[in-house]
C-alpha cells in the first residue's frame, strides 16, 4: 500500500510556481507577494497514474503527419460558434470564465437544453438541481438528453461520467471541484490546477469536449493559477455591466480560431438574446431633435465593425478644481486629448468639468474612435450640435493631426449601412481603397479641419 506523506508546499497565484519555501518575488513571473501555503499529500491515486501514462507514444517526423480536419460540435447560438471558431472541438477543454451573475450559466444551460441529438451532463457545484430547474423553465426549454450532477468530488465526477457516457460535459465551475487526493480546500491553487489537468486528460482521451466555468477575482482575471489557462485550449470570457442588459462574449485564447471574435447578446426575461446588428442596438433612434454634446463613433472591436454614441458634458468648474469623470473610455486618453484641445486647437478647458459616457455600458479602447470624442466635447463646449446623420472615425495625434486608423473600409461600409450621410476620415486613409460608398466622406488633417467643417459648416 502507498504511503501517504503530508508536506506544506507554496504555489505562486500568478503563475503556479511551486517552492518548498515562502518566496517574495516568484522567479517564474517576477510578481511580489504572489506566494500562498497549502498542505498536499504526495499519494497519487491509480485513476490518475493511469491518465498520465500514454501507452505507445513515439516521436513522428513532422512531415509524416497527416492534418486532420477537427470535427466540431454546432451550438445553437451562433454568436458562441462565432466566438468558438465554428462550434466546439471534439476533445478541446474550454474555460468560460465572467464576474458573478454576469450570465455563464445562463448561457450555458439554454445552449445544451436546445442540443437534441447529444447526451449532455451538467455538473453543478454551485446549485442544487431544484434551482437549476427553475432556470430551465424560466428559459422555457425542457431536454430529456441533459443530465444534472450536484457533486464536488472529482472521483466521483468521473464515476458518474463512466456510467452515463456523456458527449459533452459541462462542469460549473472549476473552483468548487475537489480531488481526495490533495489535502488542501476547493478553490486553492493546487486543486484547481489538478482537476483541470484531470479533466483534460479525461476530454483528449475520450474526445469528449469539456466546457469549465470559471470565476474572475477583483483585478479582472481568471481566479486560481494562471497555468489554468495554459492547460485549456479556449478561453473566452463573459463581459459587461449587471445594470445594463448588453453582454460581450469575447475569446481570450483559442488554438482552434481566432481570438478576434466578438458575440453580443442581451438580456431578456427568458434569458440571452443574440444581438445581430450591434450597431442598431447601441444608437438611440428617439431623439426628436439634435442636442449638443453627441457624437457617432465607428469602431472596431475583434472582426466587428460597430457604430457607438460617445456623449460628451463640458461645463464651467462649480468648486474651483475641474473634474474628469469617464465611463467606457479609458480617462487618461481623455486627458491626452483635452491637452491637444488646448495647445494645438486653443481651446480653454483647463477650468471646465469635463464628464464622457459610452452609450450602452460597452467598454472601447480603440483609438479610431478619438475623433468622435473630440467631437462630443467641441459641441458640448459651443452648445452646437453635430449634425445627426454624421460618424467619425479617426486616431488624435499629439500634434493635432489626425492618424490614419485600420480597416478603413469596413468602418466606412457600416456608417453607410445605417443610412449615415456624412462620414469624417483621416486624410489619405481611403488610397488604396477603390471601392464605392454609398455616403460622404469628409477627410480632415487635424482638429481644427474638424472645427472648421463642422462646426462652421465649411463640410
Amino acid at each position: 500500500m502507498a504511503k501517504s506523506t503530508i508536506k506544506s508546499v507554496y504555489f505562486c497565484n500568478s503563475c503556479g510556481y511551486e517552492s518548498p519555501k515562502w518566496m517574495g518575488r516568484c522567479p517564474a513571473c517576477g510578481e511580489w507577494n504572489t506566494f500562498v501555503e497549502e498542505k498536499v499529500s504526495t499519494k497519487q491515486s491509480s485513476r490518475n497514474k493511469g491518465l498520465i501514462a500514454t501507452e505507445g507514444a513515439r516521436p513522428v517526423k513532422l512531415s509524416e503527419i497527416q492534418p486532420l480536419d477537427e470535427p466540431r460540435i454546432h451550438m445553437p447560438s451562433e454568436e458562441l460558434n462565432r466566438v468558438l471558431g465554428g462550434g466546439l472541438v471534439a476533445g478541446s477543454l474550454t474555460l468560460l470564465g465572467g464576474e458573478p451573475g454576469i450570465g455563464k450559466s445562463t448561457l450555458l444551460l439554454q445552449n445544451i437544453l436546445s442540443i437534441r441529438n447529444r447526451r449532455i451532463l451538467y455538473v453543478s457545484g454551485e446549485e442544487s438541481a431544484s434551482q437549476l430547474k427553475l432556470r430551465a423553465d424560466r428559459l422555457g426549454k425542457v431536454s430529456d438528453n441533459t443530465f444534472i450532477l450536484t457533486e464536488t468530488q472529482l472521483d466521483k465526477i468521473f464515476t458518474q461520467i463512466e456510467n452515463v457516457k456523456p458527449q459533452l460535459v459541462v462542469v460549473d465551475s472549476i473552483q468548487t471541484i475537489a480531488s481526495a487526493d490533495i489535502e488542501s480546500a476547493a478553490g486553492s491553487v493546487s486543486q484547481v490546477r489538478e482537476c483541470a489537468a484531470a479533466l483534460l486528460r479525461y476530454a483528449k482521451q475520450s474526445g469528449v469536449p469539456v466546457i469549465l466555468v470559471g470565476h474572475i477575482n477583483k483585478d479582472g482575471a481568471i481566479a486560481g493559477p494562471k497555468v489554468l489557462e495554459h492547460i485549456v485550449d479556449t478561453v473566452i470570457q463573459f463581459e459587461g455591466d449587471r445594470q445594463y442588459l448588453y453582454r460581450i462574449l469575447r475569446a481570450i485564447k483559442n488554438r482552434f480560431g481566432s481570438t478576434n471574435e466578438i458575440g453580443i447578446y442581451e438580456m431578456v426575461a427568458k434569458g440571452l438574446r443574440e444581438v445581430k446588428n450591434p450597431s442598431e442596438m447601441l444608437l438611440s433612434d428617439n431623439r426628436e431633435e439634435e442636442m449638443s454634446g453627441i457624437a457617432i463613433g465607428v469602431t472596431i472591436d475583434g472582426a466587428r465593425p460597430f457604430l457607438v454614441e460617445v456623449q460628451a458634458l463640458v461645463s464651467s468648474a462649480a468648486y474651483g478644481t475641474p473634474q474628469r469623470s469617464v465611463t467606457g473610455f479609458d480617462q487618461r486618453r481623455l486627458n491626452m486629448l483635452l491637452a491637444v484641445l488646448e495647445k494645438r486647437a486653443r481651446f480653454k478647458l483647463g477650468q471646465k468639468d469635463v464628464f464622457l459616457n459610452i452609450a450602452g455600458g460597452l467598454k472601447v479602447t480603440d483609438p479610431a474612435l478619438d475623433l468622435a470624442v473630440v467631437a462630443a466635447v467641441m459641441s458640448s463646449n459651443f452648445d452646437v450640435a453635430v449634425p445627426r446623420h454624421a460618424a467619425f472615425a479617426g486616431e488624435v495625434g499629439l500634434s493635432g493631426e489626425i492618424r490614419t486608423v485600420t480597416r478603413i473600409d469596413q468602418r466606412v461600409s457600416e456608417a453607410a449601412k445605417l443610412g449615415f450621410e456624412t462620414i469624417f476620415i483621416p486624410s489619405g486613409n481611403l488610397k488604396g481603397i477603390h471601392e464605392k460608398f454609398n455616403i460622404k466622406i469628409v477627410e480632415v488633417n487635424k482638429v481644427t479641419d474638424v472645427f472648421e467643417k463642422i462646426f462652421r459648416g465649411e463640410a
